[in-house]
């Protein structure tokens, strides 16, 4: 799917519970304790490093590896102003807005920093970043660090993701919807940045999210909309992606996951012990879907891995069926007169790059870039192409100032500063 390597992480874990509690006569605490040894075949193999290194190093060493590298790692630790827009349905949204910094000016340029090259004066833009499923707007560490203080940013967490509230309608037993997802956005679009030129940037679902707020909205993007990203995403046809696995693989897991993932969803707290107890098994997976090259840093493999299990399961289980009924391919033609980026790993195994083409095939003035040796989670794998695309974009919709520089991509601090 178009979402994070999470959905794939329920692919294969879904597939192993459905097979186990079939054996089981109803013992789920069984079948979600075994869980990991199927993710291991449905996976490919990526797990069964982890199960030699199981073997080999002790639950407690593990424990510690990950401690350590949770305080080394400073991601997903940049924070905004914080503040609430609300649904239809009255879903409490949250979102964190970074503003200009007034003495990011080009006489503070240090010679160590990245130059962003733009205009005179920074036009009154501001960017909306929409992420991924099972993500949060911490995804966008790398990008939010680099762009502080240089453009106004919008980073928010989609409706039962990060600091977001549940949402209201699936508590009425209701289905998430991509065109939701869109009101979504446009409330808090209404919330955060009322007026103004707007560059709108997604992730996968966030991608999706986009397209859905054009969609329903396309007044919204004709008068106020001045660029956009589609960054490893998809219009549609996701029933399509095989995600690396062989034919009868996925024939099985599209076949017994969405039974699997609403029975799951119902024993949510039993599932989630499952889930803690596969952890390492849980975490081979996660990187294999998430990132290609063999050189990812360990503590944003590790950054990557604590986002997506804060995911609960029942909402990893209320998100699946929108993602097979997306296509807002029309809605495309909403972005046709404006400077788009659209972006993609080539080695996206849970939206293949070839989703990209497709958007750039119906956007020919857009700008594709597929990134080698990259996976679906490509703006922490290699931020820096993503932020210079991201930079050559804000360039061309005149949203950063002549001058304007950023530290490097993993700095934390709240503004550029002098150098």
């Amino acid at each position: 799917m178009s979402e994070s390597s999470a959905e794939v992480v329920a692919h294969a874990a879904s597939a192993a519970v459905a097979a186990s509690a079939a054996g089981a006569a109803g013992g789920w605490r069984r079948a979600t304790g075994i869980a990991g040894v199927a993710i291991g075949v449905v996976a490919a193999g990526a797990a069964a490093g982890v199960a030699l290194e199981r073997m080999t190093v002790g639950r407690g060493m593990r424990q510690k590896a990950r401690l350590a590298l949770d305080s080394a790692g400073p991601y997903g630790s940049l924070r905004g102003m914080p503040g609430k827009a609300f649904a239809d349905d009255g879903t409490e949204l949250y979102y964190e807005v970074d503003d200009l910094d007034p003495e990011a000016a080009p006489a503070a340029i240090g010679p160590r920093r990245r130059r962003l090259f733009g205009r005179k004066a920074p036009a009154p833009v501001t960017v909306v970043f929409s992420h991924g499923y099972c993500l949060s707007q911490d995804s966008w560490h790398f990008q939010r660090a680099a762009l502080r203080g240089v453009v106004r940013t919008v980073h928010w967490d989609q409706r039962s993701h990060g600091r977001s509230g549940r949402g209201v309608a699936q508590g009425r037993d209701e289905a998430v919807t991509i065109e939701q997802l869109g009101r979504d956005l446009k409330a808090v679009i209404d919330a955060a940045a009322p007026e103004g030129p707007i560059v709108l940037v997604g992730h996968s679902m966030g991608g999706m999210t986009v397209m859905a707020l054009a969609d329903q909205y396309p007044e919204l993007v004709r008068e106020r909309v001045v660029g956009v990203a589609f960054v490893g995403t998809s219009s549609g046809r996701l029933g399509e992606v095989n995600y690396g696995l062989p034919v009868a693989g996925v024939n099985v897991v599209r076949r017994v996951l969405p039974g699997v993932l609403k029975a799951m969803g119902q024993r949510a707290e039993l599932v989630e012990k499952g889930r803690r107890a596969t952890a390492d098994l849980f975490a081979g997976v996660i990187k294999r879907y998430s990132f290609a090259s063999r050189d990812v840093d360990p503590a944003v493999a590790r950054f990557a891995e604590r986002m997506i299990e804060s995911t609960p399961i029942d909402v990893v289980a209320e998100y699946y069926p929108a993602f097979n009924d997306h296509d807002k391919t029309e809605a495309l033609a909403h972005f046709a007169d404006m400077p788009v980026l659209v972006l993609a790993g080539v080695q996206d195994l849970v939206t293949p790059s070839e989703h990209s083409e497709a958007i750039a095939d119906l956007l020919p003035d857009a700008e594709l870039v597929l990134v080698p040796d990259a996976g679906h989670l490509v703006m922490l794998e290699h931020p820096e192409v993503v932020t210079d695309r991201l930079a050559d974009l804000l360039t061309r919709t005149g949203a950063v100032p002549a001058g304007a520089t950023v530290k490097g991509y993993g700095s934390t601090s709240s503004t550029a500063q002098p150098g």
